[in-house]
């Protein structure tokens, strides 16, 4: 037996499910019937979505996660889980004025209990949950499918049905196999966007389930009505899309539930019509009560996250989002719908896929003489056309799938659509997530309609069947892009080839290889491209140093922080290379200045610590170093330095007391056993030396100054034939070593002696 809920009375209603059912069976050539059962559907969907993305199964940590996983000390179990709800997505604190204020706090928790039990930063352990989810969310997409084609219904015992099965399993499977979503599920920061949609669809089911209760159980109604907007919450919490599902379940009520006509309420308004006075909308309490529960609990939200920002909106630069800068309010706005437009290009053709559209990527339209007019021209007159079927179809069913696909499509967009605040981008594939379920119910309504006004079926069959088969196959290949970021920087050049950060980004992981004949190229090419990028210039400026190229890193590095004054990492590199052409005054204002733009520096420190030393003033290279290792206790080199200083100057007793300290911290730094082992030496401490000689090399048994000393140490100890042991492996691993063929010859002509006197 079956029935419908929520004053819905029985006339009219049978007529409406012939039509549903209707439209399903237009694709019965295409779905078969084997395959509708909700069990086998789910199957299907399962099977394809994870098929797609398999292969970023076993991929690196790649662009931002760096920033966001394995940078990010909110991760580590000795950060207080009470900082998650202090910090940003990035770890950086809300109050800081660099924060972009990004707050995920549930994403960041998933993260940290994925390091916890995968025991360290293992990339499969966190790629597996985002395929999962991704196939989660897709199964979960069949019955949410289901209640946009189908309506909403229950049997008598309140069990839904589903009346549109062909329907929903070939959006369901649209979704499953678009590759605009190989940025979610394949890079491990798009968990934001995989767990914020699945409690999106959760609160939007959760919704649904209200309409199950009777009059009489009002009470349980408005319990699923707080239950999804809980869930709304708890989506916000995971990305700020989230909250978006209020929208939509106010939408999906109002058209579908009360059968809201949109453009019958608009007409009799517009004709001062009498009967809209009393109208059956504004007679429905339930529905009056509903929507004020969804807008209370969305402007709660908003209140509560506006508050948690702290400093306002997150800061950003021109480079992020140019067209946010420009003066002309034409200007942005032509851009901005530019902008819409290439990102529905991205749903209907997902082929041209990049990391990143910003810097100079997408250049300006600033006249409405350029071509690319066209493209939101045709954007806006598709959207125009379909906003006329919704409103204007005579029939309700072909109303409310327009309408709710449309819903579908733009609500989730509003954040990222530069409407309400300025964002961070220029075009983003992540965002794309959510808006993709509803251009996938909008290309099935399509085929359907498509198919019904066709007769020969088997090429509309083909055509569908072929869509799913380049888009699964384009899947598999972009997947296999974002194994890694060489890949996944290299497949943006073709795409996005007047894109600085492109350029950069390849060249940095050139560089990071060692390659820094080709890094310098794409370096340089990305300054070309964007001449304020002082990211580049300090990386450039870094390469050149390190060639010895000192004059025109000093160049670069002064152009850097001309451009941007605050950007204390150009100073210190800046100090580093002025240090080097014995400009130390010079040097040492750049370090200080650098520390005034970033006060916790230890690696500035340790830098001016060296400068110092340079210049024999061993209490200040003392001091510097110290402050390096208490912001950065781990901070080897900074300790090294010391016990090496105070070594040479005399100081013994200091030296192993810095040392001791340091090898408390960082008890497995084999260079730090090394330099109190020469402490302990001299100090005639021969068996503790010896100790940790072994201990350091056996960390590192290729170093030939480890051998070198401890052959020096057993030449003192009169230990002559370990001696000689070790003074030949030194040898053997550095022939070079001047000091060690000296020490070696000298051994060599006391053992001659003793020989000579022994016969």
């Amino acid at each position: 037996q079956v029935s419908r809920q929520h004053n819905a009375g029985a006339r009219g209603w049978l007529p409406a499910v012939f039509r549903m059912a209707e439209w399903d069976a237009d694709l019965d050539h295409i779905i078969p019937s084997a395959v509708l059962p909700p069990f086998w559907a789910k199957l299907v969907v399962g099977f394809a979505s994870l098929l797609c993305f398999a292969r970023s199964y076993d991929g690196d940590f790649v662009f931002d996660d760096s920033e966001a996983i394995v940078n990010n000390k909110d991760l580590r179990a000795e950060t207080p889980l009470g900082d998650l709800w202090r910090h940003d997505f990035w770890g950086s604190r809300l109050s800081s004025n660099t924060s972009h204020k990004s707050y995920r706090p549930l994403t960041v928790l998933t993260f940290r209990v994925n390091y916890y039990l995968s025991g360290g930063f293992h990339p499969a352990s966190f790629h597996a949950v985002n395929i999962l989810l991704h196939g989660g969310i897709s199964v979960l997409l069949v019955d949410v499918f289901s209640v946009l084609f189908g309506g909403l219904h229950f049997t008598s015992k309140g069990r839904r049905l589903n009346l549109a099965p062909r329907s929903s399993l070939l959006a369901a499977l649209l979704f499953a196999v678009h590759p605009v979503h190989t940025e979610c599920v394949a890079g491990v920061v798009g968990r934001a966007d995989l767990l914020g949609a699945l409690f999106f669809l959760l609160s939007f089911l959760g919704y649904c389930k209200a309409f199950r209760e009777t009059h009489k159980e009002g009470t349980r109604s408005t319990f699923w009505v707080l239950l999804s907007i809980l869930l709304g919450a708890v989506a916000m919490l995971c990305k700020e899309q989230g909250i978006t599902v209020l929208g939509l379940n106010a939408v999906f009520d109002i058209l579908v539930m009360s059968k809201l006509n949109v453009l019958a309420v608009v007409q009799k308004v517009l004709h001062k019509d009498r009967s809209f006075e009393n109208p059956g909308l504004l007679r429905n309490g339930g529905l009056l009560f509903r929507m004020t529960l969804l807008a209370a609990g969305g402007a709660g939200m908003l209140y509560v996250r506006w508050k948690i920002m702290g400093t306002g909106p997150p800061a950003f630069t021109e480079v992020d989002n140019p067209a946010s800068f420009a003066d002309s309010m034409l200007v942005r706005a032509i851009n901005y719908n530019y902008y819409y437009s290439l990102n529905a290009w991205l749903l209907l053709c997902p082929w041209w896929l990049c990391f990143d559209w910003s810097m100079g990527c997408i250049p300006l339209i600033k006249s409405v003489g350029d071509w690319r007019v066209i493209a939101l021209a045709a954007l806006w007159f598709c959207l125009i056309g379909l906003i006329c079927q919704a409103l204007c179809s005579e029939d309700s069913h072909k109303r409310r799938i327009l309408s709710l696909g449309l819903g579908f499509l733009i609500i989730p967009f509003l954040p990222a659509s530069n409407l309400f605040f300025r964002v961070g981008f220029v075009v983003a594939e992540r965002v794309l997530y959510l808006p993709s379920a509803g251009f996938c119910m909008l290309l099935t309504f399509g085929f359907g309609a498509l198919s019904k006004h066709t007769k020969k079926k088997k090429p509309i069959a083909a055509l569908v069947l072929g869509v799913l088969l380049i888009n699964t196959l384009r899947c598999m290949v972009r997947s296999g892009e974002w194994r890694s970021e060489e890949q996944l920087f290299r497949s943006a050049l073709s795409v996005c080839p007047l894109n600085a950060k492109v350029h950069y980004n390849v060249g940095k992981n050139l560089a990071d290889k060692g390659n820094q004949t080709a890094a310098i190229r794409y370096y340089r090419e990305a300054v070309r491209l964007n001449p304020k990028y002082v990211h580049a210039m300090n990386n450039l400026g870094n390469i050149l140093k390190e060639r010895n190229e000192l004059q025109e890193a000093e160049e670069l590095l002064s152009l850097a922080v001309q451009i941007q004054p605050d950007f204390a990492a150009a100073w210190m590199n800046l100090g580093i290379v002025q240090n080097s052409l014995k400009r130390f005054q010079a040097a040492e204002q750049s370090y200080r200045t650098a520390i005034k733009h970033r006060r916790k520096y230890p690696d500035c420190y340790y830098n001016l610590g060296r400068l110092y030393a340079d210049l024999n003033r061993h209490v200040d290279a003392l001091h510097a170093w110290r402050n390096a290792t208490a912001l950065k206790p781990e901070h080897s080199l900074a300790w090294n330095n010391m016990i090496i200083l105070l070594d040479n100057t005399g100081n013994l007793a200091q030296a192993e007391a810095v040392g001791r300290e340091a090898l408390e911290l960082i008890p497995n730094d084999h260079s730090l056993m090394f330099s109190l082992a020469n402490v302990l030496g001299k100090s005639q401490k021969y068996k503790e030396s010896e100790a940790l000689f072994l201990k350091a090399i056996k960390a590192h048994p290729n170093a030939a100054s480890y051998h070198g000393n401890l052959a020096v140490l057993y030449h003192r100890w009169g230990h002559l034939d370990l001696a000689k042991k070790h003074y030949e492996i030194s040898l053997r691993l550095d022939p070079s070593a001047s000091g060690t063929k000296e020490n070696y010859g000298l051994l060599r002509r006391k053992l001659e002696q003793m020989q000579k006197r022994n016969v």
